[in-house]
C-alpha cells in the first residue's frame, strides 16, 4: 500500500527573511542557479534563511529523465565559460554577508551531450572559488559523466575538499518502471550505472588528493526493501565512502515517481546506527529532510575532528 499524506515529522521551514531575499537577489544579479530552487529543496527556508545554499551550474536543464528530480530535462545549451568566475564572485559576496560561510557545495545538471567540457568548467570553478576565496573548504557533488576518466581526473586535479557522487538508490530500482500518479512509466535513474557509480567513488579516494573526503547519498522511499538499503551501504563502505547522506524521496510533481513509504525517525537513526557500527562507514547523516548537501560543512567539521 502506498502512503499518501506526509507524516507529522516533515516539516519544512518556510522560505523568508532578510537572507533569503538577500541570496535570491545574489543569485539573480549574477544569472546564477542553485540546486535548492530548481530541484525544490524542502530545506531552502532553513538553509537560506542561515545565509547558505548549493550553487548548480552548467545551466538550469539536464539531459537526463530521472524519475525522482524536479530539475528541468531537455537539450543543454551553449555551455558558459565564464560561469566559474561568477561563482567565485558569489561565494565572495556569501562570505562578506556572512562570517560562518566556510564552506560551500557546487554541484550541477547533467550534460552527457558535453562531458569532458562540462568537467573542464567544474574544475576551472573549484580553482576559482580556491583563488578569490582561499579559506573556503569546496565540496562537489558531481555528475558520473558517463564513466569518462578523463573528465573524472579534471576533477580530482583541481583538488576539491569533498568529493559526493549520490549513488541515489538501490541498484534493483534505477531502471525498474514504475507508474508515476499522471499515468506515466518512468524509473528512479534510467540513464545511470550503479556499478559505474561506486568506480566513480573508488577511484576518487584512490587517486584524489590527501585528505579529500569522498562522500554519497541515498533517497528512501521509492520502493527499496531494508536488506537492499544495507547491501548499497556496505557496498558504499567497500569504496571507501567517508561520508553517506540518506533521506526521505518527497515525491516533486504527480509526474514524478510516487513515495512507496515515509520512514520514521527511529529508522532513520537505526539506519544510521547500522551503518556507522556495523558496516564502519564513518560518518552518516539520515532524517527524513537530509539531502546531499543538508549540514555538509558540520559533517566534514566532526570527521576532521575525530582524527
Amino acid at each position: 500500500m502506498r502512503n499518501t499524506g506526509k507524516p507529522s515529522w516533515i516539516k519544512a521551514q518556510i522560505p523568508q527573511g532578510p537572507n533569503y531575499t538577500h541570496l535570491k537577489s545574489l543569485m539573480r544579479g549574477l544569472n546564477l542557479h542553485t540546486v535548492c530552487e530548481e530541484a525544490r529543496c524542502p530545506n531552502i527556508g532553513e538553509c537560506w534563511g542561515a545565509g547558505t545554499l548549493t550553487f548548480m551550474i552548467l545551466g538550469d536543464v539536464c539531459t537526463r529523465s530521472c524519475g525522482f528530480c524536479h530539475v528541468k530535462t531537455g537539450r543543454g545549451g551553449e555551455l558558459d565559460w565564464e560561469e566559474p568566475q561568477r561563482v567565485a564572485e558569489a561565494v565572495g559576496k556569501l562570505a562578506e554577508n556572512n562570517a560562518h560561510v566556510k564552506h560551500v557545495v557546487i554541484t550541477s545538471v547533467n550534460r552527457d551531450d558535453r562531458n569532458y567540457e562540462s568537467a573542464c568548467i567544474f574544475a576551472e570553478t573549484i580553482r576559482k572559488v580556491r583563488e578569490y576565496n582561499p579559506k573556503v573548504k569546496i565540496e562537489v557533488l558531481i555528475p558520473d559523466f558517463k564513466g569518462e576518466s578523463s573528465a573524472l581526473e579534471q576533477i580530482l586535479e583541481a583538488r576539491p575538499d569533498v568529493l559526493n557522487h549520490n549513488i541515489e538508490t538501490v541498484p534493483r530500482l534505477y531502471r525498474l518502471p514504475q507508474l508515476t500518479p499522471s499515468g506515466k512509466k518512468r524509473s528512479v535513474w534510467p540513464q545511470a550505472n550503479y556499478e559505474g557509480s561506486l568506480k566513480l567513488l573508488e577511484e576518487s579516494g584512490r587517486y584524489g588528493n590527501k585528505g579529500m573526503l569522498t562522500k554519497s547519498g541515498i533517497m528512501v522511499g521509492l520502493g527499496e526493501e531494508v536488506e537492499e538499503l544495507l547491501e548499497t551501504l556496505k557496498d558504499l563502505k567497500g569504496v571507501g565512502c567517508d561520508i553517506v547522506t540518506i533521506g526521505q524521496y518527497l515525491q516533486p510533481t504527480h509526474d514524478h515517481l510516487p513515495v512507496t513509504k515515509y520512514y520514521h525517525p527511529m529508522e532513520f537513526e537505526s539506519l544510521k546506527t547500522y551503518g556507522e557500527n556495523v558496516i564502519g562507514i564513518p560518518h552518516i547523516e539520515a532524517g527524513a529532510l537530509v539531502r546531499s548537501s543538508y549540514h555538509a560543512e558540520k559533517q566534514v567539521v566532526k570527521l576532521e575532528g575525530a582524527n
